[in-house]
């Protein structure tokens, strides 16, 4: 049995650990946080939208996307909502919407009749807008804790509070640190997010709403909470949110609908995400040996599964261990 020590207990690091696991390796993770959270990962929006990230994405976000709802759903039944993906903008930035719809594909061009239908809190607001019925969301905190729970039951060890683990127990060592990691090529892009909550408005899917200088998305969390993001502000501070980027998610998130001028703040926050010069994510096994995940910039929960699998099959053959890896599932299941 492969002794496998995974550093980092983010998206990355516990979607392999998963993957190692249900092969049948004896996982530890070892995280510098006391707990599960705090990090970019715990921070996301959590949408598994590889064609609407088509439109600043290379075409690799999308081919190594298109599994994730899958696997989300596999691995956490009932925790993905599949409800697709609405694209709006306001008729003075129609050309935003029409250059969106260029560069991407899997879309429908809705109208205003359609929009309402979608969306009811949003009629008679929006003249246009695309639908990507394919696409899908999870909420980044739920899954990480329960993901976390799974891991538990199939026998994975979490260590908390720690820095340097000895590495003479193990055989590999796979490094899902992010930033942290120490890598020239990776540069840090800061992403701004806030938590609005109003029972006057109801959404069933995320909603992007574009702009020529503050596009938004909306992702709605349960009980009437809102997530609302898109800052990419090429920088590696982690301090608290700036008030010009606070003004402009909370005047954007208003454009969408006025009920969020009345919204409570209920939390805001930044995490920096890591991103090599084409925005594209790595597995890599370093010269010391151990394979490092990272890159994920701002495709998260999209991307993981994908690297999870590669940097699994460094150590495994994928077919061969399919057996254990849905008896692993089905054992969790039955928890």
């Amino acid at each position: 049995m492969r002794r496998v020590l995974v550093k980092g207990a983010g998206v990355a690091g516990l979607t392999v650990a998963h993957e190692l696991a249900a092969r049948g390796a004896s996982v530890t993770v070892a995280e510098i946080r006391s707990q599960i959270g705090g990090n970019a990962s715990w921070l996301a929006g959590g949408m598994l939208a590889p064609w609407c990230e088509r439109e600043s994405a290379e075409e690799t976000v999308v081919s190594l996307g298109r599994i994730s709802t899958d696997w989300w759903e596999r691995v956490l039944p009932g925790l993905v909502t599949t409800a697709g993906t609405l694209v709006i903008a306001h008729v003075r930035d129609a050309f935003e919407l029409a250059r969106f719809a260029a560069r991407t594909r899997n879309h429908e061009s809705v109208d205003d009749e359609a929009i309402a239908a979608l969306e009811p809190d949003l009629a008679g607001r929006f003249r246009k807008g695309l639908f990507f019925a394919g696409e899908a969301h999870l909420d980044p905190r739920r899954v990480l804790e329960a993901l976390a729970d799974k891991l538990r039951a199939m026998g994975v060890v979490f260590l908390f509070e720690v820095d340097e683990v000895d590495l003479s127990g193990f055989d590999q060592v796979i490094d899902c640190t992010g930033i942290a990691r120490a890598d020239d090529d990776l540069r840090g892009v800061r992403g701004e997010m806030l938590i609005l909550h109003t029972r006057e408005v109801s959404l069933t899917r995320p909603v992007r709403l574009l702009h020529p200088r503050h596009p938004i998305y909306v992702v709605p969390r349960a009980d009437h909470h809102f997530m609302v993001g898109a800052t990419m502000i090429e920088s590696d501070h982690d301090g608290p949110i700036t008030s010009r980027s606070l003004m402009e998610l909370l005047n954007a998130a208003y454009a969408l609908h006025p009920a969020f001028g009345e919204a409570e703040i209920v939390e805001t926050g930044v995490g920096v995400r890591p991103a090599y010069p084409d925005n594209l994510p790595r597995v890599k096994r370093r010269k010391d040996g151990a394979i490092t995940i990272n890159g994920l910039y701002r495709h998260g929960f999209l991307l993981s599964p994908a690297m999870a699998e590669q940097a699994a099959g460094l150590l495994f053959n994928s077919s061969a261990d399919l057996e254990s890896e849905n008896e692993a599932d089905r054992q969790w299941r039955s928890a």
